[in-house]
């Protein structure tokens, strides 16, 4: 992966399909994953990879706090996808940390700890024992500052190869794959450690 000339794939895998640009990247791995948090317009990234591999391994690290929406979404979504779900969770409940922390505001010194018991330390942990060389994502231009200048393929600090198919697609794109496909899709979703929609939430930057 460290020969890889990523300005010159982002200007070819932009005018691919996420079929192609999926079955590209499955020709590198060796190891690879797709990560998810069952958030709005999660469904395309599903099952756009299932669809080329469909015993991908799926990473959704769950951090207690989702809405019962999120949680229907995601239990209708693994079984008709037929999800190859690999499951992380805190190492603490919601229920203790509550009673700790509750969940911090934004400035609050407790937030950064807040954020690597919920999130942080779980993915680590899933990259730890799964070990990908291709990661899967459903990044897209304009969601975050950040996000708007790493393409669709990037490498992560690990030195993983992070493939973002729908990278250049907007929302109404997404939803007429969604209506072309019969899937569903979920707009009441929380994320405890983001508050503001354009935030980046610590995994990715």
């Amino acid at each position: 992966m460290e020969n890889l000339d990523l300005n010159q794939l982002n200007e070819t895998l932009q005018y691919k399909t996420p079929h192609q640009i999926i079955s590209w990247a499955l020709s590198l791995a060796k190891r690879p994953v797709v990560t998810t948090n069952f958030r709005p317009y999660e469904v395309a990234i599903l099952h756009a990879c299932t669809q080329v591999k469909n015993d991908l391994k799926v990473i959704w690290c769950d951090t207690g706090y989702n809405t019962p929406n999120t949680y229907k979404h995601a239990n209708d979504l693994i079984k008709k996808l037929s999800l190859n779900i690999h499951l992380y969770v805190p190492k603490q409940t919601a229920a203790y940390r509550d009673v700790l922390m509750g969940i911090p505001e934004i400035d609050s010194p407790q937030h950064k700890i807040f954020t690597e018991q919920v999130k942080l330390e779980p993915f680590k942990r899933a990259m730890e024992a799964h070990k990908p060389d291709v990661w899967f994502t459903n990044l897209r231009k304009g969601q975050t500052a950040f996000r708007d200048g790493i393409g669709i393929v990037s490498m992560s600090k690990e030195g993983v190869l992070k493939v973002s198919p729908f990278y250049h697609w907007t929302d109404k794109e997404l939803d007429a794959y969604l209506l072309k496909h019969n899937l569903p899709n979920e707009f009441v979703y929380y994320d405890p450690t983001k508050v503001l929609e354009n935030r980046e939430c610590g995994l990715h930057s």
